[in-house]
């Protein structure tokens, strides 16, 4: 059984076509639509979708459901969202295979596997799709191929062949501009429309021959750059786990030794030598040089220690996950 995530953006074909020519045997589809940008730009990704939601029902036989992404420029709530969704689907209809580090469980023949579209929808979303099913490979080795990202590249680009009958659009104007007025008014053709229609398809290729099929760099919160985290290659085992809740819930520490006081206090341990040095060796190996939730920062003998970027997001994709660390100590 097959679960296709599909973010939905201006394409068509490509969220459908390569399925029906190489015989997918799709039984599900989770179109996302995105709700963030110009009213036209909305309403025309979801015109797509309705006609996808449509296809996907009547030509694969697929159920076929529509959701909502609020922000497709909000990487970290794409990220969780594609965390949350790409488990669920794993774990749909008691289909799980587990979560052995080992990777040794065999899978039943009908589980279901996860398919994620990355072809469509601003490239925030498809990067947090794509690292969010990265991460959930990771964490479940017995399940990694069951989870599967795919691209389809485009038989051909149509803003080049847009922009050639502009051109040819443009240059019909120019002939009926330089015309008689008289003769196009005898046609039933304002001559000052024919201007004005001129001069702005005559605008509009000069910005496309300059700068491509975009302008600008739109603003994003407070910035222009969207940075793009990169997940870790490695699980994350239950003190690290530990580590970093603790570090997402007061948000940063002014040493190691601050932190593993605290830690000691919630695990109800003593505070000894022995336990400072676990904290340390577990920082260590969720730090820069190694798997990247961490990142410390010289603050004069001591290292100020927070959540990286990733870290973050791995503490937010699984805060709803019940752990109990008592004996972890």
């Amino acid at each position: 059984m097959q679960t296709h995530v599909v973010p939905v953006g201006f394409d068509y074909d490509r969220m459908i076509a390569p399925l029906i020519r190489d015989q997918f045997d799709v039984d599900r589809v989770i179109l996302l639509e995105g709700t963030v940008g110009s009213e036209a730009n909305v309403e025309y990704s979801r015109n797509i979708a309705r006609k996808l939601e449509q296809d996907f029902t009547n030509l694969l036989g697929a159920e076929t459901v529509r959701e909502q992404l609020d922000d497709v420029y909000d990487y970290d709530a794409a990220f969780e969202r594609a965390f949350d969704l790409i488990n669920a689907e794993l774990d749909r209809d008691g289909a799980a295979g587990g979560s052995s580090d080992s990777g040794e469980a065999d899978a039943p023949a009908d589980e279901r596997e996860v398919w994620v579209n990355l072809c469509s929808m601003p490239r925030p979303v498809s990067f947090a799709f794509a690292t969010a099913a990265h991460s959930i490979m990771v964490e479940r080795q017995a399940d990694r191929d069951r989870i599967h990202t795919y691209y389809t590249a485009p038989e051909k680009y149509l803003e080049t062949e847009l922009a050639e009958e502009l051109r040819a659009t443009r240059d019909l104007l120019r002939d009926l501009d330089e015309g008689d007025d008289a003769a196009i008014s005898e046609a039933g053709v304002d001559p000052d429309r024919v201007a004005d229609r001129l001069a702005s398809t005559t605008d509009l290729l000069a910005e496309f021959d300059e700068r491509g099929t975009t302008i600008g760099a739109k603003k994003i919160g407070d910035r222009h750059v969207i940075e793009l985290p990169v997940a870790s290659f490695q699980n994350v085992k239950p003190f690290e786990e530990l580590v970093l809740f603790t570090l997402g819930e007061h948000g940063e520490f002014e040493s190691v030794s601050e932190l593993a006081e605290t830690l000691a206090a919630e695990l109800n341990e003593e505070y000894t030598d022995s336990f400072r040095s676990k904290v340390i060796y577990n920082v260590d190996r969720l730090g820069p040089g190694g798997k990247g939730y961490i990142e410390r920062e010289e603050h004069g003998k001591s290292y100020r220690t927070s959540l990286s970027r990733i870290g973050q997001l791995w503490v937010r994709s699984h805060a709803d996950e019940d752990r109990d660390y008592r004996d972890l100590a």
